[in-house]
């Protein structure tokens, strides 16, 4: 028997093998390898498809990545959502109910907290606002046909037949899916862009922070960017003249109105936005995405090239689906020739290119959110002195197992009252300096999101407009619809030419700078406007031949007003591309395609760089540490999977987080299982013991590990490397307890180099404990490892269903703010919470020379061959080859199927 057809009747053999015993044991029935592979879609023959009115033809090649062929554009977009309900149809159910604030009706009562939260958001209602109002007529006519190719789907498929989930939903509820709709595709896009809000969860840990520490403290943890040292992504190139109307709006004090009042209601918060899917990834410097465009002068092809590859939560299936959408013959009747990465629900290619141009995109990261303090009563909020009546509306949350619930969402003229979905905020306010009566919230504040994305906007419109653009005119006159979310688009064609967009609905604050919650009774402080498309940042074909974005400052902010945020990315990563670009091209370099993928997988340390000479100079005594400290001396500062030095440098790096500034902040943001002992305290100050000495409390951490601080980031790196050379700067010598009893808590360490000897003493028992004591078996990837879980079932279901959905683990290289960017929380630990969830390679000159790979594959039917067969190439930084024209499609081509009127 060959090996292949063996493992795979071996691997049948053992799901049959469980689910028959857990279906005997658990639930008085079973599931056989039948029910497993019921869902698995027809890729060969003929299938009819109602509403086509000509036959469409899905190529699909050996990774089961399909090519669609049609002659009309309606026929090309019914197909394309036929083909992901085939192959993603529980991934978008999910999504639809996640978007409408609909999870309790597929997962019970544990989802109520979640669905009011995003009931208050209101997703759903914008989606079909926009829909209604603001998309054009011919967007609608592609989203209506993307809806009916769905719904032919769903007509013939049911239960087991759709996905094994739905098997497994029914053994504890009779959940059916209804029909798809045109509103549940554009309600993605509020998912997507409520993952890339920009900086609220910052501005939540900065008024946090209060409670413990003083205004300057908090702003040494919040340096300025370095625009010295890292360049922006838009260098002297197209910005509009400073104008008076765009002047920097004022700062408004720099702290929270109230801000020790606020510290339950904002923990609270937090708490919630914790607990939200983060279907993008975790919030915060982490999420972003690295991509980059070369000039066909700098490149081996005589053509630009063009790489990207986003930054998000690992999960299984991925987020994104590989697609090629094909007009038989392109023409104004139907003008499509795109291929690339789209979104399971959404017709179109978000990132890819079609036959004349590339595009690829960053998050831009823009302030596009502020928290409001609010000033209520049960029926009003205060406004200029005047009380002003709620805008109210019930939701009725229905709940698979159980009773609906119904809730009321309180609306101000900033935007929802977000906090009225947890009831640890009705303790809010006890000791808040508010005179008006608030006796819903104990006297207080309430507070009120103001975000972009909760008024209705065109976007959708931008996706198609991108797609079907034929030059860089054509693709910016697209992109000034992207309203939300903001991104950075880039931008390369095959008459050479280069370019970047910033796109994006970013508002003008007359007051404030949106770092800290705003008092929403002020006027001052409402948003004025928003900027002008023609003056958002923007460049093509700059001189240096090269453009980059990852998440660092788009423009220098002595050169552009208005403010675009105060809180980007502090461009560890852009600046680490820029360098490697630079290199290559220098005397006459060129960049070849080999190049660009291995500049992907670039894995250097930018703050081993920093950290090591020091470590590397603190003398150590105890041979058992020595031993961990000579790791570091000669290691090149990549972070190999292999890689000792990295796993020790990488602890040793969170140790010093952990003691020079983890120790130190409010519970609220440490994680969950870090508990230290502090003074007990009380309105009087320290609490004495009947000898006279201070008592003590366990004081633990609040804060999801994912979510915690000090996270690492480069953040952290500009906050250490400004601190590096003072080696008795108080962050080095303030011990925790002096927070609470300045005159008697002695100081923890008394210079900077006893810190860094603490952390590497920690770090080699912390590894020891890990990885054992010998440091020659000791690999970064045995501690920084991925495990792919379904977004659903996979976290929360019986084991049973999470050994048959999930995958994993893969020991991985890379790290945090490196270009190979598998991002690890230093708070939390080592395992990997973000990654590179795509990577692509455009070439220009020959598109059929182009790479890509997925972070898992095709398919989201567990034990499809198609299921998780890109992550190994994956995870080595390998890449597909990725072939555009038809001959070399079908050439590809391993499964072919015809889908008839």
């Amino acid at each position: 028997m060959p090996a292949k057809k063996k493992s795979r009747r071996l691997r049948l053999f053992v799901i049959a093998f469980v689910v028959l015993l857990v279906g005997g044991i658990g639930y008085g029935s079973y599931w056989s390898v039948s029910t497993v592979r019921a869902s698995f879609p027809e890729t060969t023959g003929s299938l009819k498809l109602k509403g086509l009115t000509a036959p469409v033809d899905v190529e699909r090649d050996s990774k089961g990545i399909p090519q669609i062929y049609a002659d009309t554009s309606e026929d090309l977009f019914r197909a394309q959502g036929f083909v992901q309900a085939q192959d993603r149809f529980y991934e978008m159910d999910v999504r639809r109910h996640l978007t409408s604030g609909r999870l309790s009706e597929m997962f019970g009562s544990g989802q109520v907290e979640t669905d009011a939260f995003l009931r208050t958001l209101g997703w759903r209602d914008i989606a079909q606002k926009e829909y209604d109002s603001k998309l054009d007529a011919t967007t609608k006519k592609y989203l209506q046909a993307y809806t009916e190719g769905v719904n032919a789907y769903l007509k013939d498929h049911s239960g087991a037949s759709l996905s094994v989930e739905y098997a497994a939903l029914s053994f504890s509820n009779d959940y059916k899916p209804e029909q798809w709709t045109p509103v549940d595709s554009v309600a993605w896009l509020k998912a997507m862009a409520w993952d890339l809000r920009g900086n609220m969860q910052d501005e939540i840990d900065r008024a946090l922070m209060t409670s413990r520490l003083k205004s300057d403290q908090i702003e040494q943890l919040y340096p300025g960017y370095p625009y010295q040292r890292h360049q922006p992504i838009v260098d002297g190139g197209k910005l509009d003249p400073i104008t008076d109307k765009y002047a920097p709006a004022k700062a408004g004090g720099g702290t929270p109105v109230g801000a020790g009042a606020l510290n339950t209601q904002l923990s609270g918060l937090s708490e919630i936005i914790d607990k939200m899917p983060n279907l993008l990834g975790p919030s915060g410097n982490g999420i972003g995405s690295n991509s980059w465009v070369v000039s066909g002068t700098y490149t081996t092809t005589g053509k630009p090239m063009l790489a990207n590859d986003p930054h998000l939560a690992p999960q299984m299936p991925s987020l994104w689906y590989q697609m090629g959408l094909h007009c038989r013959t392109v023409g104004p009747a139907c003008p499509f020739n795109v291929a690339g990465y789209t979104f399971s629900g959404m017709p179109g290619v978000v990132i890819g290119h079609n036959q004349n141009i590339a595009w690829g995109m960053t998050n831009l990261g823009a302030d596009v959110t502020d928290l409001y303090l609010e000033k209520v009563t049960a029926d009003s909020y205060l406004y200029d002195g005047k009380q002003k009546p709620f805008t109210t509306r019930k939701e009725t949350i229905k709940v698979a197992g159980g009773a609906d619930r119904e809730i009321v969402v309180r609306t101000t003229n900033n935007g929802p009252i977000i906090s009225d979905r947890s009831d640890e905020l009705l303790k809010v306010g006890e000791t808040a300096p508010v005179q008006d009566a608030a006796p819903d919230r104990s006297g207080g504040y309430a507070v009120a999101l103001r975000w972009t994305a909760l008024d209705p906007g065109k976007s959708m419109d931008a996706v198609f407009g991108i797609n079907k653009a034929q030059n860089f005119d054509q693709f910016r006159a697209a992109a000034a619809d992207f309203e939300v979310p903001s991104q950075n688009l880039i931008y390369a064609d095959q008459q050479g030419h280069i370019g970047y967009q910033a796109p994006g609905k970013i508002p003008v604050r007359a007051q404030g700078d949106g770092r800290y919650p705003a008092p929403g009774w002020d006027s001052r402080y409402r948003w004025e406007k928003y900027i002008p498309f023609k003056s958002m940042p923007w460049d093509e074909d700059p001189a240096r031949g090269y453009i980059v974005t990852a998440n660092q400052a788009v423009v220098n902010e002595s050169k552009y007003s208005p403010m675009l945020t105060k809180d980007w990315g502090y461009g560890a990563r852009s600046q680490r591309i820029n360098d490697l670009i630079a290199s290559k091209i220098k005397d006459g370099g060129k960049v070849s395609m080999d190049d660009m993928q291995t500049m992907q997988s670039d894995s250097s340390s930018e703050i081993a760089k920093l950290l090591v000479p020091y470590l590397l100079k603190v003398d150590v005594k105890d041979s058992y540490v020595r031993d961990a400290q000579q790791l570091l001396e000669g290691w090149d500062f990549n972070q190999d999977a292999d890689s000792a030095a990295a796993a020790y440098f990488n602890a040793v790096w969170r140790n010093t987080l952990k003691l020079a500034f983890g120790n130190k902040l409010p519970k609220e943001l440490r994680p969950e299982d870090q508990c230290l002992r502090v003074p007990a305290v009380d309105r009087s100050g320290p609490v004495d013991d009947l000898n006279g000495k201070s008592q003590t409390v366990n004081e633990c951490g609040e804060r999801d590990a994912d979510q915690a601080q000090p996270d690492g980031g480069d953040r952290w790196f500009e906050v250490v490397r400004k601190i590096l050379p003072d080696e008795k700067n108080t962050w080095w010598t303030m011990s925790p307890t002096a927070f609470f009893d300045s005159t008697s808590a002695p100081s923890a360490h008394s210079t900077r180099d006893q810190l860094l000897k603490q952390a590497m003493q920690d770090a080699r028992y912390e590894l020891t404990a890990k990885l054992g004591k010998d440091i020659d078996t000791w690999s970064w990837g045995r501690l920084h490892k991925l495990e792919l879980r379904n977004q659903t079932l996979g976290t929360g279901g019986p084991a049973v269903v999470k050994w048959l959905l999930n995958r994993g683990p893969w020991q991985l290289g890379g790290g945090e703010a490196a270009v190979n960017a598998t991002g690890w929380n230093a708070a939390g630990g080592y395992d990997v919470v973000w990654v590179p969830s795509m990577r692509m390679i455009v070439s220009l000159a020959d598109f059929d020379k182009s790479r890509w790979i997925n972070l898992t594959g095709a398919s989201g039917h567990a034990y499809h061959a198609h299921y998780s067969d890109q992550t190994a190439l994956w995870a080595k930084g390998e890449l597909l080859p990725w072939v555009f024209s038809k001959p070399k499609v079908d050439a590809a081509t391993g499964d072919k199927m015809a889908l008839t009127p």
